[in-house]
């Protein structure tokens, strides 16, 4: 992807950190490490990361998600699991498991234990949670269980950025010369393409079939500050299990919030 911007002109600075936006004279001026980078327009993309629009800032949370990934399998284990299609590969329940095979074999295996660290946590030290592998690891042997004793080669998290509606958000800043997008909640591989082509059509002024739809002109209900959030998160959390326990059965709580129009059924 950074070739394909930079054959288009495009530069890319990596691992350049950017602490602030500011107008100076109707163009925007960003404040990197380096110095000031001018622009007439900007489009912010910071995924979980602190938006530079702090209003932005509430209305997701980071919640990291866990994975595995096997050792290669071998041409018996691969024929005793009969995954001959290589499918990628997901279950419907509320904390659901997603897999796939990567091209040598080695099974990738994540989800279900999606965790909210206190305080929106994002130090590179949650990347790794042994108890949340540990947890996983038992959860695969009980899928596979023909694959037992095979060892897990990689471990590794990273954070997604959850909105209460569990889908992406929009918004603009300094009279539309700022536009963003946030809080995919794990579906960005997929729908990152039409969010950034909101934000461009925000941009440019253009009102088109895209900003016109519902999702895109309201935002969800933000998170509450500390310790609500996390006390909801985790009665969330706690519910959902109930749920995929009791055969879909939803309390109070999560018929509470299917009604005001929160989590995965909004």
């Amino acid at each position: 992807m950074a070739r394909a911007a930079e054959q288009l002109g495009v530069r890319v600075f990596e691992r350049t950190k950017v602490s602030a936006l500011s107008d100076e004279n109707g163009q925007m001026v960003a404040t990197a490490g380096y110095g000031l980078v001018r622009a007439p327009k900007v489009a912010l993309a910071t995924n979980i990361f602190p938006n530079l629009v702090k209003r932005a800032r509430p209305y997701v949370i980071p919640v990291w998600d866990y994975v595995l990934m096997t050792e290669p399998l071998t041409t018996e284990q691969m024929e005793s699991i009969g995954w001959k299609g290589r499918q990628g590969i997901g279950d419907g329940g509320n904390q659901f498991h997603y897999y796939r095979l990567s091209a040598d074999n080695r099974i990738l295996w994540g989800g279900y234990d999606a965790i909210y660290h206190y305080g929106s946590g994002l130090g590179e030290d949650l990347a790794q949670r042994p108890e949340s592998f540990v947890k996983l690891a038992s959860h695969f042997f009980a899928t596979f269980p023909q694959l037992e004793g095979v060892r897990f080669s990689h471990t590794w998290g990273g954070a997604i950025d959850t909105s209460t509606r569990f889908c992406a958000l929009w918004g603009q800043a300094y009279g539309a010369k700022v536009s963003y997008v946030l809080g995919y909640t794990g579906l960005g591989v997929g729908a990152t393409r039409f969010g950034a082509q909101v934000m461009l059509d925000h941009l440019h002024g253009r009102r088109t079939e895209r900003t016109e739809l519902s999702m895109v002109k309201s935002k969800p209900i933000p998170f509450p500050p500390e310790p609500m959030k996390s006390a909801g998160i985790q009665l969330t959390r706690w519910s959902i299990a109930q749920a995929d326990k009791r055969e879909g059965r939803r309390n109070l709580w999560l018929r509470t919030l299917d009604r005001l129009g929160l989590g995965f059924d909004s």
